[in-house]
């Protein structure tokens, strides 16, 4: 005994992808500074290049990412232990990420 599942309704796909095409050209048409979203995406582009230039420029330094991981390491295990190990210190840390997202938000 086989079963195989298969689907012929290839249109649905299309009718996502245009669905999707048509809501990002919605919203782009509602954005009111277009120049300052340009510049924020050509900043993030620049950026997230300069931190790509960085990394490889530490990953040459021979001992220094393997220093590197090692922090991350410590930092980690502190972090653990710090915020996620015992029930009090998980309450402490929902509170201050709920805060965190209010402040964000704008509600508090």
């Amino acid at each position: 005994l086989r079963a195989r599942a298969s689907s012929d309704d290839t249109s649905s796909s299309a009718a996502t992808g245009d669905e999707l095409i048509e809501d990002l050209k919605a919203k782009w048409d509602a954005v009111e500074n277009k120049s300052t979203v340009l510049t924020y995406a050509g900043g993030a582009i620049i950026a997230l290049w300069l931190s790509s230039v960085i990394v490889g420029a530490v990953n040459s330094v021979p001992l220094l990412p393997k220093f590197m991981e090692l922090v991350g390491l410590g930092y980690t295990g502190w972090f653990v232990y710090r915020y996620l190990l015992f029930k009090e210190s998980r309450k402490e840390l929902a509170d201050d990420v709920d805060s965190l997202k209010k402040r964000i938000a704008g509600t508090e």
